[in-house]
C-alpha cells in the first residue's frame, strides 16, 4: 500500500510575520520614511547634546575632567530609552556596532547595554584616547539608546558616578575618573648648578647696584658706613611696603609705580629682604637726577636777600658757639652704665612705669626700642615738667603732657568715642598746657614723634625718615575737635593753626635708630627747643646716656 501524503488543503503559513504588515498598498513605505525621520531627529539631538557637553567640559580648568552621572528617561514611542550617558570632553568618538539597530519588537536589556559589550578593550580604548586609534567614523542608523548599568558594589560593575568600563581600564581614564594624576618630572642634571649660578649672579648685581647708590649718597653728605647704608635701604623698602598696604587702595586701581617701565638694561634681582628691584632702581634714578639738574641761574641779591643771608650767618655762628654733644660719657657715668647692664630683674621705676634688664638691653647698639623704654622716658619727661615750674630756673621746662604709646593706636583704630579717650584726660585740661607730646608707632615698624603745640598754634610731626605724615595731622585735628566738644561743649577754633613738618629734622642713616630719635625729639620739645642739635653721629652717645638716665630715673645735666 503506497503511502502518500495528502496535500494540504491550505497553503503553508510563513515562518515569521512580515517586518511591516501591509494592510494598504503604500503603508510599508510610509512606515519606513517615518522610521528614517525619527532616526535623523534622534541623531541630530544626540550630536547637539554631546557637542554642548564637550564645549562645557573644555571651558573648565585644563586637565580637569569630570564624569557626568547617568540619568534615565521614560521610554519613548518605540520602547527604547534615550541615552543619558555623558562622555568626558577629552574622549574621542567611538565606533557604533552594526547590531545597535534593533527591531521594533525587541525588548530593552537591563544591566550592561549592548553598546558596552561591543566597546573596544582596555588596550584599544587606551589607543583611542591617546589619538592612535584608526577607527572609522561612526554612522548612527538607529536609536542611540543605552540602558544605564545597574549600580553594584562589586568590582565587576561600574559605580553610578563613573562612566563605562573602558574608561577605567586606560591610564587616561583613571585620571578622568579619579582626578588628575600628576606626573613627577625629573630635574635636569645641571639644574642645581644653574640655580646656584643664577643666585650668585643676582647677588652680584644687587651688590653692584647698592654700591653705586652708596657712592651717590656719600657724595651728597651721607656719613655712615656701608653696612649702615644697607640696613637703611632695607628699612626704607619695608616702610614703603607697609605704607602702601596701610592705604589699602581699591583692587580696581592700577599701581602706576609698579607698572612704570624701567629705562635701560633690566636687572634681575631676588632678595631675601624687603628690597625689590624697582625700589633700588627708583632710588638710583633719584640720586642721579640730583646730579643732572642744571645749576641755578645767577641773580643779584636784593635788600631782603642780604638781610636773610646775614641772619643765616648769625645763626651759623651761634650754632658753632653752642656746645656740641660729647662723644662719650664721663668715666664715672660710663662705669655706672656698665654696671646697670649687668643687673637682672627690675632696673628702675618712675610713676607707673618700670624697666627690667631685657628692656634696658634694647638701648644697646643696633636694637629697636620697645614700648617700655618709650613710655618710661616719657614718664620722666612728664615728671620733670610737673616738678620744675620755677620760671627762674636755668633751663626752662615747658608745661607739657605726655601720652603713652597706646594712645595713638586707640585714637587711629577705634576713634575718640569708641576708644573712650575722654577718660584719658579726666584729671587734666590739655588746652591749658603748652604742648602735648605723643609718640607714634607706625605699623609696628617705625617710631615718630608728634606734638600739639598750643604756644605756636601748630600740629607738629617729626620723622627721622622724612616720610609723608598727612594722616597724623588729620587724626590729631579730629582729636582736638572731639576733646574740645567733650570738655568745652563747643567746636575747636582752628583759626591760625598750621601743620608743621620741618625739613631740617635730623635723619637716621640706618634701620634701627628711629626710637632714639623720637625720644630725643620729644625731650627737646619739652624744653621749648625749636631746633634739634643732634644727628646720626651722636646716636652711640645718646644710647649710653639714655641707659644712665633710665637707670637713675633722672636726666643727665649738661648738653
Amino acid at each position: 500500500m503506497t503511502s502518500r501524503k495528502r496535500q494540504a488543503s491550505d497553503s503553508l503559513l510563513p515562518v515569521r510575520s512580515a517586518k511591516y504588515q501591509r494592510t494598504e498598498e503604500n503603508q510599508g513605505i510610509w512606515q519606513r520614511w517615518r522610521q528614517l525621520g525619527t532616526d535623523a531627529f534622534t541623531l541630530g539631538y544626540e550630536t547637539v547634546r554631546l557637542g554642548y557637553l564637550s564645549f562645557m567640559n573644555s571651558s573648565r580648568k585644563p586637565g580637569v575632567s569630570q564624569a557626568v552621572s547617568q540619568q534615565s528617561e521614560k521610554p519613548n514611542q518605540n520602547g527604547s530609552l534615550p541615552s543619558q550617558t555623558t562622555y568626558p570632553a577629552s574622549l574621542p568618538r567611538l565606533p557604533i556596532p552594526e547590531e545597535f539597530h534593533k527591531p521594533k519588537d525587541s525588548q530593552p536589556v537591563t544591566g550592561h547595554s549592548q553598546l558596552s559589550s561591543s566597546l573596544p578593550s582596555c588596550s584599544e580604548s587606551s589607543n583611542a584616547l591617546n589619538g592612535n586609534g584608526n577607527s572609522p567614523p561612526s554612522t548612527l542608523t538607529g536609536h542611540t539608546s543605552v540602558t544605564p548599568p545597574v549600580p553594584s558594589t562589586s568590582k565587576g560593575h561600574i559605580q553610578p558616578s563613573h562612566s563605562y568600563d573602558f574608561i577605567g581600564c586606560s591610564a587616561h581614564g583613571r585620571a578622568v575618573v579619579g582626578g588628575i594624576r600628576h606626573r613627577r618630572s625629573r630635574d635636569h642634571i645641571y639644574a642645581r648648578v644653574h640655580k646656584a649660578k643664577v643666585q650668585e649672579d643676582r647677588k652680584k648685581d644687587r651688590e653692584e647696584l647698592v654700591q653705586e647708590l652708596f657712592h651717590y649718597k656719600r657724595s651728597t653728605g651721607y656719613t655712615s658706613d656701608f653696612d649702615s647704608f644697607k640696613s637703611l635701604i632695607n628699612y626704607q623698602a619695608r616702610l614703603e611696603i607697609l605704607e602702601r598696604h596701610a592705604l589699602s587702595p581699591s583692587p580696581s586701581l592700577t599701581d602706576l609705580r609698579a607698572k612704570q617701565p624701567l629705562p635701560g638694561r633690566s636687572r634681575r634681582h631676588s632678595f631675601s629682604d624687603d628690597v625689590d628691584p624697582d625700589f633700588l632702581e627708583r632710588a638710583l634714578r633719584k640720586a642721579k637726577k640730583s646730579f643732572e639738574l642744571p645749576p641755578p641761574k645767577p641773580f643779584s641779591p636784593s635788600h631782603d636777600r642780604l638781610r636773610l643771608s646775614a641772619r643765616h650767618r648769625d645763626e651759623a655762628i651761634e650754632k658753632r658757639l653752642r656746645p656740641k654733644l660729647p662723644k662719650v660719657l664721663p668715666p664715672d657715668a660710663d662705669t655706672q652704665v656698665n654696671t646697670l647692664l649687668c643687673k637682672k630683674g627690675v632696673i628702675s621705676k618712675v610713676a607707673r612705669e618700670s624697666v627690667n634688664d631685657r628692656d634696658l638691653s634694647r638701648l644697646l647698639p643696633s636694637q629697636w626700642l620697645n614700648d617700655e623704654i618709650m613710655n618710661f622716658y616719657g614718664a620722666m619727661i612728664l615728671t620733670r615738667s610737673e616738678s620744675n615750674r620755677d620760671p627762674t630756673a636755668k633751663r626752662k621746662i615747658l608745661d607739657v603732657h605726655y601720652f603713652s604709646t597706646f594712645f595713638w593706636p586707640k585714637l587711629k583704630n577705634e576713634g575718640y568715642e569708641q576708644g573712650r579717650l575722654a577718660k584719658w584726660t579726666k584729671k587734666i585740661d590739655i588746652f591749658s598746657k603748652d604742648a602735648i607730646l605723643i609718640p607714634i608707632n607706625h605699623n609696628n615698624s617705625h617710631w615718630t614723634g608728634a606734638a600739639i603745640n598750643f604756644r605756636r598754634k601748630r600740629i607738629e610731626s617729626y620723622d627721622s625718615m622724612n616720610l609723608d605724615r598727612h594722616q597724623v595731622f588729620k587724626v590729631l585735628r579730629s582729636y582736638l575737635d572731639s576733646e574740645h566738644r567733650n570738655k568745652r561743649k563747643k567746636p575747636f577754633d582752628f583759626t591760625g593753626w598750621q601743620n608743621h613738618n620741618p625739613e631740617d629734622t635730623p635723619q637716621q642713616e640706618n634701620g634701627y635708630d628711629c626710637g632714639v630719635f623720637t625720644c630725643q625729639f620729644l625731650e627737646s620739645l619739652s624744653r621749648g627747643e625749636e631746633e634739634f642739635h643732634f644727628s646720626q653721629r651722636d646716636m652711640a652717645y645718646l644710647r649710653r646716656r639714655m641707659i644712665w638716665e633710665i637707670g637713675h630715673a633722672k636726666f643727665l645735666d649738661g648738653p
